[in-house]
């Protein structure tokens, strides 16, 4: 069984296999979420309500901040349920994790107990536009 490796940040998730424990990495699948990449009049059609607190000046309530964590919440809990359709399938018995600091998190927040005790490794990096050996440098030498 090989051991995956997920490569990802808000906007894509890329799923790699290594058959051989110090062997080469291949890509497997690739989750993309468009939305992550929308702007603020993309994502609503209203703008927020204004605060106009004493001494505060205006300030704008739910940006585009907010719907942007939003959206990468939704995407770390969507990569956690393919990674547990995969986990419930046998599809891989060890997993490494390379994924934007932000995004490292949420995807902690969303995984379930068997799936975190398949994790072999973690690595706060944003490597989605590497190639497979480049990504494969940053990973143990035996996986």
């Amino acid at each position: 069984m090989p051991t995956w490796i997920l490569v990802a940040d808000n906007s894509r998730a890329r799923i790699f296999a290594a058959k051989k424990a110090a062997g080469s990495i291949e890509e497997v699948s690739t989750l993309t979420f468009p939305e992550a990449r929308l702007h603020e009049g993309d994502l609503t059609t209203d703008k927020g309500g204004r605060s106009h607190a004493p001494g505060a000046g205006a300030h704008g309530i739910n940006g585009e901040e907010m719907h942007k964590q939003d959206n990468a919440d939704r995407f770390a809990s969507l990569i956690c349920d393919d990674l547990e359709i995969a986990r419930n399938q046998g599809r891989f018995n060890k997993l490494y994790i390379v994924a934007a600091p932000a995004l490292l998190g949420l995807l902690r927040k969303h995984q379930s107990a068997p799936l975190r005790q398949l994790i072999a490794g973690e690595l706060d990096k944003n490597l989605t536009t590497h190639t497979p050996g480049a990504i494969r440098k940053h990973l143990p030498d035996y996986l």
